[in-house]
């Protein structure tokens, strides 16, 4: 089975942008080698275009200005990440890396589900993976398990895979300056 994006799924509703958008990210990640682990709470989106006044437009409206924005980087004309500060979703953060997303607080699985709908494919889908009970005896069935097996493992929606959700992009030298602590920013006394 093809690996699906599960940060695109579970934590992009959170930033309140409402499907059907002109731009969506092309990628998502929680973490970026050598500089955020799953313990930064980031989330990154990656969006791959350039920055036409059509985009500037959804930018200045969706991102710029959004309460939980991080920091912007631009690898290129036509790719630019926009990091987003999750810690106030830390219990949902932390429940998406278990992939215990049946333990996502009502909140947040109000938020996924309003973003994907009430019908469809995809809908159905988001709704087994956050209420997975309900849907035990159907995936036990297609699966052709015993229900109890289904029931034990509880989650119907496979984990992240970290490798998977990590950027693997060069830091930027701005960045990798803050991070390592490269500027300082005490008084010249000379």
């Amino acid at each position: 089975m093809q690996y699906f994006q599960k940060s695109k799924i579970f934590l992009y509703p959170l930033l309140g942008i409402r499907k059907g958008e002109d731009f969506v990210p092309t990628e998502t990640y929680i973490c970026w080698a050598d500089l955020y682990d799953k313990e930064s709470y980031k989330y990154i989106c990656i969006y791959n275009t350039n920055k036409t006044l059509k985009f500037k437009l959804f930018e200045d409206k969706f991102l710029n200005n959004h309460s939980m924005l991080h920091s912007t980087i631009s690898f290129s004309e036509d790719k630019h990440a926009y990091i987003f500060d999750y810690s106030k979703y830390k219990h949902d953060f932390d429940m998406f890396v278990d992939g215990k997303y049946s333990k996502l607080s009502v909140g947040t699985k109000s938020k996924i589900l309003n973003y994907f709908g009430k019908v469809g494919k995809i809908s159905n889908y988001i709704k087994s993976y956050l209420n997975p009970e309900e849907y035990h005896d159907v995936y036990a069935e297609a699966l052709l398990v015993d229900i109890e097996t289904i029931k034990e493992v509880h989650e119907i929606c496979t984990i992240p895979d970290i490798d998977k959700e990590t950027l693997n992009e060069k830091i930027p030298d701005d960045l990798a300056l803050l991070k390592n602590n490269s500027i300082s920013l005490e008084k010249n006394n000379k």
